[in-house]
């Protein structure tokens, strides 16, 4: 393999000047950078990425955690942090935590011997968790996505979950919906805690009673979304219209209204969030509440790489606004 020394010995040049001239570090004139870049060429020489690490103190590349799961909002939101890692030169080791806390630990353990450059952590699952390994790695950056409450430094991505439910409720109420009963995500979890607040602020903000009956905790995946709709049944009437507070438990309630007979949105209207890509390719087409999943991935690693150059060192949080997409699961009762 050949190595700066053979490359400087053809070129007739100093190994220093072959450094310079490949690793960009210094200005060299145009005639002895043509005959280094030819060298080099001829030789067939291969740049050493774990010799120019050391030197820089860089490896350009960074780990995201996320928690695995059938969602594909996760893999939505790792596309955008994938590409804009390629769009900045830099490489992306993605680790499952299976929502497992010792899974992580030691992903974050192996990742941080590899001497990537910073984390990005999307594990809402664990959210709360006390991670001391940050406390052996201090100089480390690491951006939070789509977590509550943390107990070490971070920079923080979010969407404004208590906008989005709010929105989706009162676009509800828009369509003369006064009957509106609720699917939670895990109420431990912050993003669908605030996504029930929202709910329950818009209902009050019309003075609409909140119905405990038609009120109930899932778990953000379609088989919870199937059965909470079956549990709503089984309680009495229905109400005109649901909140579901993501598009896969709404994918799975509507499967459940069309076995049992329960028209959609002819006689129940239901609104999701997230929209996720095939939320407009369900039958009917999910009205839900956009979350900008490209745009939280690509904003994680701008937030990173800003700390990682140091031009923005103060912990900081980035929040991206939900919006309304209208499609067809809901009908207007005005």
């Amino acid at each position: 393999m050949a190595t700066m020394k053979d490359i400087a010995r053809l070129a007739g040049v100093s190994t220093s000047t072959v450094s310079h001239v490949i690793n960009k570090t210094r200005f060299v004139s145009e005639e002895i950078s043509e005959r280094v870049n030819n060298a080099a060429k001829e030789l067939n020489y291969a740049p050493s990425a774990l010799a120019r690490s050391l030197k820089m103190n860089r490896t350009r590349t960074i780990g995201m955690l996320v928690t695995t799961s059938t969602n594909p909002f996760f893999g939505e939101v790792v596309k955008g942090v994938e590409r804009s890692c390629y769009h900045q030169n830099y490489n992306l080791i993605l680790c499952n935590t299976e929502g497992d806390t010792e899974r992580m630990r030691a992903s974050i353990d192996t990742l941080l011997q590899k001497r990537v450059d910073g984390l990005i952590l999307m594990c809402s699952t664990l959210e709360g968790e006390k991670l001391d390994i940050f406390d052996q790695y201090p100089s480390i950056p690491v951006v939070v996505m789509d977590w509550g409450p943390i107990h070490f430094e971070s920079d923080k991505i979010q969407d404004n979950s208590y906008l989005g439910g709010y929105l989706a409720t009162k676009h509800l109420i828009e369509c003369g919906h006064n009957e509106i009963g609720c699917i939670t995500g895990p109420l431990n979890r912050h993003q669908a805690l605030m996504r029930y607040e929202g709910y329950k602020k818009a209902l009050k903000e019309h003075s609409l009673r909140i119905n405990p009956d038609w009120i109930i905790e899932s778990d953000f995946e379609c088989d919870g979304g199937a059965k909470s709709l079956e549990a709503l049944m089984s309680r009495g009437a229905l109400p005109s219209s649901l909140f579901v507070c993501n598009d896969m438990m709404a994918m799975g309630a509507i499967n459940i209204a069309h076995n049992k007979g329960v028209k959609v949105p002819e006689e129940l209207s239901i609104i999701g969030y997230d929209d996720i890509h095939i939320a407009k390719y369900m039958t009917p087409a999910l009205t839900t509440i956009h979350q900008p999943k490209y745009r939280l991935g690509k904003a994680a690693v701008e937030t990173l790489l800003a700390k990682i150059d140091k031009t923005n060192e103060v912990p900081d949080v980035v929040q991206l606004e939900p919006t309304l997409v209208v499609r067809n699961s809901v009908k207007s009762l005005l």
